[in-house]
């Protein structure tokens, strides 16, 4: 008779590869988000408008996302150790030339391409790294990990605020990109892909015996694409993604032009960071146990909701009040996300899969945030774009209502 698995003595390796994606996302998206800080910047040395510089924005968005179905089998030829470490280097050398451009079109391919590029190559394979080392408690080791994306929301659009009074925005720059560098190359060396290198089954169990690690199943991303619940996830992604990114580029803005000082306009990012944070932290384990599929439907609807508040809102108090209910909503949306689609078509080849989804959010990262800046040059008011940004999520959540199904067979958590 064979012997039952064994629970590893000590920490689980899992957790410190949690921790290494927590550090790439903190780095990545901290500072692209941290670019609504170098906004106005952009448009005194630049003379341009809020839609040509928005598409600044838009662009590494659009990059970060599409790069997924490249970064992921890239990933499991030379290692997710390799591609993070990589990407890491991409964005710190994005934000240091970005502060060394002379024109505006220099920015769109420093900031574009470098930290486009660069979270696109690390942030899919951490991603799917993550979601290999665990099963059963899947979808809180993946609010943990992406719970980075909320803490440099919260940390770093205030800091590049601080440093660019401080130093003047290409000075500034050049310190984020350092940072970058070294804080997202030492995660890297952390990043580990798969439990089997270690001899070891996801959620730290040791194989028997005379046994060894079983091999991880899951559909091929060609199997995965062909089927009702990704085309659900896919549309939902693309149309919901339309309005999420917004508040990261225009809030800042808005806040400013209804008479909120700048450096207290800085913080309602850092609101989104502290929610998105808490968002990660508390409604990613929360999905394990009420189901990780109603739990994404809710998610949207939760970030419609907090839509109409802004709305509503031209105080700083209530603009944070928003902030921090969108962000508490989009973290649990980001946490739970990949979980979902591990649960759905398996974990052999979730990074793949994800990258091909995620090209969907790349889509709607590219249109949202630039066509609102537009939109703003010639309405000069932002209310019929946040109205837009929240039906969005409201038909990203009943897409996902009709669409998503119980887990495939072969598929589901226990892959």
């Amino acid at each position: 008779m064979r012997s039952p698995d064994t629970a590893v003595s000590g920490i689980f390796h899992g957790w410190i590869v949690v921790a290494a994606a927590f550090v790439v996302t903190f780095v990545g998206f901290g500072s692209a988000y941290s670019f609504a800080s170098f906004l106005a910047a952009f448009q005194a040395e630049f003379g341009a408008s809020r839609g040509s510089v928005s598409l600044v924005f838009s662009l590494a968005g659009f990059l970060y996302f599409a790069l997924g179905p490249i970064s992921g089998p890239l990933a499991d030829r030379w290692g997710v150790r390799v591609l993070t470490a990589a990407g890491m280097a991409l964005v710190g050398l994005g934000l240091i030339l970005a502060g060394r451009a002379s024109t505006l079109m220099q920015v769109y391919l420093a900031y574009g391409l470098g930290v486009g590029l660069g979270v696109g190559c690390a942030y899919v394979p951490a991603l799917g790294a993550v979601q290999r080392w665990f099963v059963q408690r899947r979808g809180l080791a993946s609010g943990l990990a992406v719970s980075g994306i909320g803490v440099g929301t919260l940390v770093l659009p205030p800091l590049a605020t601080w440093l660019i009074a401080q130093l003047e925005w290409r000075n500034a720059y050049l310190v984020l990109g350092v940072l970058a560098v070294v804080l997202g190359g030492a995660a890297a060396w952390f990043m580990e892909g798969d439990p089997a290198s270690r001899g070891l089954h996801p959620d730290g169990q040791r194989p028997a015996a005379g046994s060894v690690p079983r091999r991880q199943e899951g559909l091929s991303v060609r199997e995965a694409m062909r089927t009702r619940p990704f085309r659900g996830l896919y549309i939902a992604c693309l149309v919901g993604s339309l309005g999420v990114f917004v508040p990261f580029v225009h809030l800042l803005p808005y806040a400013v032009e209804h008479g909120v000082p700048a450096t207290a306009a800085a913080w309602l990012l850092g609101a989104i960071g502290v929610g998105s944070t808490a968002g990660r932290f508390l409604l990613g384990g929360m999905a394990d146990k009420v189901g990780r599929e109603r739990f994404l439907i809710a998610m949207h609807l939760g970030m419609a909701a907090a839509l109409a508040i802004w709305a509503a809102s031209g105080t700083w108090l209530a603009l944070a009040a928003f902030a921090l209910v969108f962000g508490l909503f989009y973290g649990g949306w980001v946490a739970v996300l990949p979980a979902v689609v591990a649960d759905l078509f398996g974990a052999k080849h979730v990074g793949a899969v994800i990258g091909v989804l995620y090209t969907s959010v790349a889509i709607g990262t590219l249109a949202g945030p630039s066509s609102a800046g537009f939109l703003h040059d010639v309405l000069h008011d932002d209310l019929l774009t946040i109205i837009a940004c929240s039906a969005a999520n409201v038909i990203a959540a009943a897409v996902l209502a009709v669409m998503l199904k119980k887990p495939l067979a072969g598929a589901g958590p226990g892959s």
